[in-house]
């Protein structure tokens, strides 16, 4: 029996130390009232009158030995100080199981694809029967494509084919193909367009239809100008 009255409290008291010095700094009252609680146990396994001063001996033990073998968290991160492997985190700022900030997200980089050549086709300016001369209505619709075609200036460079359908000479529908193209230039130019920005303006005559010329829908395809913008 006495010798478990003398091992018992030897046995009791590391226990306590051991799991005090698993706590932190800032836990000493725990480790100091669970030191009590012990102590007074010890005590009172000599006489009743030891309980106190038991306690009061264990629980200041324990509290000292939490103070100095505890493991602190000095930036108050949530992290104990030996596994913390970003000390002095700020407050505030969330951690990893190290106690570190997570890396900053990676930025998305959206890339701007810009197309290097672009053709607008215009297939409904019909122009005045067998001239070269702009209706009203041509030159409404014509506005619409200056406005874009201020836009790309004066990096971009514009290059003008007239095209006609297959009905008449070939070199009559040659000639008219060229005067055409020109009056869709000049008109572009008086509404903004920089002169400098067209490279080529030329005719093509019947030479490349796009569609049957034996058909009234295919001639009135063929019928077309072409804008070719290089970036």
């Amino acid at each position: 029996m006495s010798i478990v009255r003398t091992a018992l409290p030897l046995i009791l008291l590391t226990s306590v130390l051991t799991g005090c010095a698993g706590l932190q700094k800032t836990d000493w009252p725990t480790c100091a009232a669970l030191g009590g609680v012990v102590g007074a146990g010890l005590g009172a396994t000599e006489s009743a009158s030891w309980a106190g001063g038991g306690a009061l001996f264990v629980g200041g033990m324990a509290a000292a030995y939490c103070w100095v073998h505890g493991d602190g968290d000095e930036d108050g991160d949530g992290v104990p100080d030996s596994r913390d492997k970003c000390p002095h985190t700020p407050k505030g700022v969330q951690v990893d199981v190290n106690g570190c900030p997570p890396p900053p997200p990676v930025p998305v980089v959206e890339e701007v694809v810009v197309v290097k050549e672009e053709t607008i086709v215009i297939r409904d300016v019909h122009f005045q029967f067998n001239s070269s001369k702009l209706t009203a209505a041509d030159e409404a619709k014509l506005e619409t494509i200056a406005t874009r075609l201020k836009k790309e200036a004066p990096s971009a460079r514009l290059s003008v084919t007239g095209h006609t359908d297959s009905v008449g000479r070939d070199t009559y529908n040659q000639k008219l193909s060229e005067r055409r193209a020109h009056s869709v230039v000049d008109y572009l130019i008086h509404e903004g367009v920089p002169r400098a920005s067209f490279v080529s303006v030329k005719g093509a005559g019947e030479s490349q239809p796009v569609a049957d010329n034996k058909t009234a829908d295919g001639r009135a395809m063929n019928r077309r100008t072409e804008i070719k913008i290089e970036r």
